[in-house]
């Protein structure tokens, strides 16, 4: 069993930065495939970014170029840095735990984007 918890959302001006967090606990997190999935109002929820116990990485197409994950195996804690926000990154952001798909779900964070 693993726990999620999100943190690091709020409110940012577009062309802005901000970096949540997902913090795990449960045992075994280096094994985990974690994510980054978001949901805004209205429609589906969406890919991000997933980072692999390789070291390998896949990003949606809406985070290449902007965003940055990242995870600290010796914190059981995974990054998402996101720069140059846009009004579109407005959503909830969900950090994610699994392995060929995934199995734990946080309760997500509140980007909001507005000038």
């Amino acid at each position: 069993q693993v726990q999620l918890v999100e943190s690091g959302g709020g409110s940012v001006q577009p062309g802005g930065s901000l970096r949540i967090s997902c913090a795990a606990s449960g045992s075994d997190f280096s094994t985990y495939n974690m994510g980054w999935y978001r949901q805004a109002p209205g429609k589906q929820r969406e890919l991000v970014a997933r980072i692999f116990p390789s070291g390998r990485i896949d990003y949606g197409d809406s985070a290449k170029g902007r965003f940055t994950i990242s995870r600290d195996n010796a914190k059981d804690t995974v990054y998402l840095q996101m720069n140059n926000l846009s009004l579109g990154d407005t959503a909830v952001y969900y950090c994610n735990a699994g392995r060929a798909t995934p199995i734990y779900w946080g309760r997500g964070t509140q980007v909001t984007v507005s000038s």
